[in-house]
């Protein structure tokens, strides 16, 4: 299966799912190109914007495990294979 490079943002509205969102993460971490992590005390809630590089099975199980998590939203973009 081709790999894809794109992009997966995460809002997360509810700062204590913090910890299930790394494991995660770290679960896919050979998927993951760079993270970039933005807080927001006052609204209590984060975005992180992923770079990932991975087949469309790979991609689609960790935005899908996110995506379970309560009060987390995930969407992603992936170039399309030449």
């Amino acid at each position: 299966m081709e790999k894809r490079l794109g992009v997966v943002g995460i809002v997360i509205e509810d700062r204590s799912v913090a910890p299930q969102i790394n494991k995660i993460l770290s679960d896919y971490a050979e998927t993951i190109i760079g993270r970039m992590g933005l807080p927001n005390q006052a609204e209590k809630a984060a975005i992180i914007s992923l770079i990932v590089n991975g087949t469309t099975d790979e991609i689609g199980a960790m935005t899908g495990k996110l995506g379970s998590l309560k009060q987390v939203t995930v969407k992603s973009a992936l170039a399309k294979s030449n």
